[in-house]
């Protein structure tokens, strides 16, 4: 399968089940405004009501009443208006806008977080696939050099303990190259995962430019994080609902004034039981002052808990705050001890590679021994796979320190 970063970001975003989970938090609260916001608007229902009683009966027990029970049947409407609480419906409404927004800033979190883990493992593929022919190559070199040196023995120019300590450096690359395939499955796995695909595929990467050097000013990179991060706009905006929900609390204080209106007819009324004294229809308005006196303290306890509420977002804000600062510093040391491990790594690969040679020549012309060769050639492929850790390691960490400060898109 043919991959690019750009493919794989893609694919994960569209593909990833937690990304996909989000959205449909950030949908399901979304639908919360209109719950809230339903209170502004009238409430019909429809009625249909059937009775039978024995004649001239009473309701004699339970509620305080005289009514009398008849047989009827009768259909109407019911209308409820909310005409004002003082406020509690629009910051509750409000609460719900600032919650849905939240979870929209979570959603961007979790692509981050999706985006930030394919980057990883799309560095660790590519890393694991180099190691995989360094290995092949030196698996390769060490098989000539045993063929070489097995012809030489055989013509008694080299001794069998030469042949022997080079089959084990053969065998040392060949162990090699064993783990660098289980590295490449491992990695081939964990990517597939981060693509949010259910079959593990065989993936042909393709490498990426080298990321420029990290700023120097890592203050300035703790401001943007502050700034940018969406779990931080997440939390800001959860703050805000608290506070809005904590007044919506104590509007619970304050009076509700409703409309009820109620409509309808009676088509039927047992004639026998009750002469034909109730019109066969009716209608009926009224308004309903409701004043909150004494609940056990029920009121007073809410917007206490809402207060606490609102407290404890708050604190979580500088919570997340002071530990998103901390991760932008050690992702910025990291990120700049791997971009200065670039240049040692080169340099040791160039100063291997150079002694190897030099050894060669020494054990050709019988100046060296075959320790000296094989030592030369170990540090050689040490040198190559160091090489290559410290660029695919360099472009996961620059990729980690973009995710801490909120820059990855």
């Amino acid at each position: 399968m043919h991959l690019t970063l750009q493919d794989a970001e893609a694919l994960a975003l569209k593909n990833h089940p937690r990304v996909l989970a989000a959205q449909d938090v950030a949908s399901a609260a979304g639908q919360r405004i209109t719950e809230a916001r339903s209170a502004y608007y009238p409430e019909f229902m429809g009625d249909v009501t059937g009775s039978q009683g024995n004649p001239q009966g009473r309701i004699g027990a339970g509620y305080l009443t005289d009514s009398r029970l008849f047989d009827r049947f009768g259909q109407g409407i019911t209308l409820n208006q909310l005409i004002s609480d003082f406020g509690r419906t629009s910051n509750l409404i409000a609460t719900s806008r600032f919650r849905e927004n939240a979870t929209e800033q979570d959603l961007q979190a979790t692509r981050y977080d999706v985006l930030v883990a394919v980057n990883t493992a799309y560095y660790g593929t590519l890393r694991a696939q180099a190691v995989v022919r360094v290995a092949q190559q030196t698996v390769s070199t060490r098989q000539l050099t045993v063929n070489q040196i097995t012809a030489l023995a055989q013509n008694n120019l080299r001794s069998q303990l030469d042949v022997s300590l080079a089959n084990v450096t053969l065998a040392q690359a060949q162990l090699l190259l064993i783990q660098a395939q289980n590295e490449v499955q491992r990695s081939y796995a964990e990517l597939t995962r981060t693509l949010g695909a259910e079959q593990t595929a065989t993936y042909e990467l393709v490498e990426q430019p080298l990321p420029p050097s990290p700023t120097s000013d890592v203050e300035q990179l703790v401001m943007q994080a502050v700034q940018a991060r969406p779990e931080l706009a997440s939390l800001r905006l959860t703050l805000q609902a608290a506070n809005r929900f904590e007044e919506a609390e104590k509007d619970l204080s304050h009076p509700t004034v409703n409309l009820t209106g109620v409509g309808g007819f009676i088509p039927y009324i047992k004639q026998e039981t009750l002469p034909r004294v109730i019109p066969s229809e009716y209608e009926g308005v009224g308004v309903n002052v409701q004043i909150p006196i004494f609940n056990g303290h029920l009121f007073s306890a809410r917007r206490q808990e809402a207060h606490y509420q609102a407290l404890e977002a708050d604190q979580r804000l500088r919570d997340r705050e002071q530990q998103i600062a901390r991760d932008v510093r050690a992702a910025w040391a990291s990120a700049m001890t791997g971009y200065q491990r670039l240049d040692v790594t080169a340099q040791f690969l160039r100063e291997a590679t150079l002694a190897q040679q030099l050894a060669q020549g020494r054990y050709d012309l019988g100046l060296a021994s075959i320790l000296e060769l094989t030592q030369s050639q170990l540090a050689v492929t040490e040198a190559e796979i160091e090489n290559l850790s410290a660029k695919y390691d360099y472009q996961g960490l620059y990729a980690t320190l973009q995710y801490m400060i909120g820059g990855l898109r």
